[in-house]
């Protein structure tokens, strides 16, 4: 994904010359092709992210279209003051985007873990939180917050996920789609994490369980619409995300049901992510995952113990 980042940005900002490239010490000759095409708008800004997201600010304000951009815990944790005072109590217009989020950089440890980025920054008013599930959403995902009004924030992977899609989907801030259609259940699930959920409706569906599946790339706002269509059809719902279970996508999908009172007799809202507690085992993506129980033939295995209870 980080690739089809790089390769969308140079295109975006070749064509509008208000576009700043901003980066946390990272991506340095992944960026080398921006910086032949756009001279002038690439910004090392050093291991200081919480001064480049002011300094992303300020150029916003100043009338460009900046994007901020290194790895997901250090650009939101590390950053949250400036994100909350210069960004969004300003109605600064900077895109801020993460890479590496959720397990992504799981072999690294705890400072590369991104759990809560999610959490923290829908919390805070005019925020708009994006999580694409491949590099061709990335790429829808990028063209709408450059014409976003407000702040945006686009959680992404690293490199080498599943495509989903086959061509640049139609892609709307705020909105959702529905990629298969299942009478039994259906998993709605946002970001890259989204094959899992294909996967485990493909396992289930040997079984004879057809499972809808849900695509929500965009976290804040949530699309309500898309929501009270699924409710209204299915009494069981798993949302899957790779990122906190509190405050999270699906703690978001729980708000908007309960204040829509969308909740009927006999509904189940499941809730798979990461658990209320930090991964102290070593391992890669997949080992994570499988820890925190979200690979396919574990949701799978979930979503028909419930159907069978």
């Amino acid at each position: 994904m980080r690739n089809a980042f790089a390769d969308e940005i140079t295109s975006l900002a070749s064509a509008d010359a208000r576009i700043q490239l901003l980066s946390g010490d990272i991506g340095n000759r992944l960026f080398n092709n921006f910086q032949q095409k756009c001279p002038g708008r690439f910004f090392n800004c050093g291991v200081a992210e919480a001064n480049m997201i002011s300094v992303g600010a300020g150029m916003c304000l100043s009338g460009l279209r900046a994007v901020a951009y290194t790895i997901t815990t250090f650009i939101t944790a590390r950053c949250f003051e400036q994100i909350k005072l210069d960004v969004c109590y300003n109605g600064a217009p900077l895109i801020i985007v993460g890479v590496g989020s959720g397990l992504a950089y799981a072999s690294l440890g705890p400072t590369h873990h991104s759990f809560e980025d999610i959490a923290i920054l829908r919390a805070l008013p005019g925020m708009s939180v994006l999580a694409p599930c491949d590099s061709l959403e990335l790429r829808a995902s990028l063209r709408a917050a450059v014409t976003h009004a407000g702040p945006v924030y686009i959680r992404i992977g690293k490199k080498g996920e599943p495509s989903i899609h086959s061509t640049i989907p139609d892609f709307t801030i705020g909105k959702g789609s529905i990629l298969r259609t299942g009478s039994d259940a259906c998993i709605a699930a946002t970001g890259p994490i989204l094959h899992e959920a294909i996967a485990a409706a493909d396992l289930l569906a040997a079984a004879g369980i057809q499972v809808e599946i849900a695509n929500f790339p965009s976290i804040k706002p949530l699309d309500a619409i898309l929501l009270r269509e699924l409710f209204g059809r299915h009494r069981l719902i798993l949302t899957l995300e790779e990122s906190s279970l509190a405050g999270g996508f699906g703690s978001a999908v729980s708000e908007c049901a309960t204040d829509l009172e969308l909740f009927h007799s006999g509904t189940r809202l499941l809730r798979a992510g990461i658990p209320d507690h930090f991964i102290h085992e070593a391992g890669e993506q997949e080992h994570a995952r499988k820890l925190c129980g979200l690979t396919a033939p574990q949701l799978a295995a979930r979503i028909r113990q419930t159907l069978c209870t």
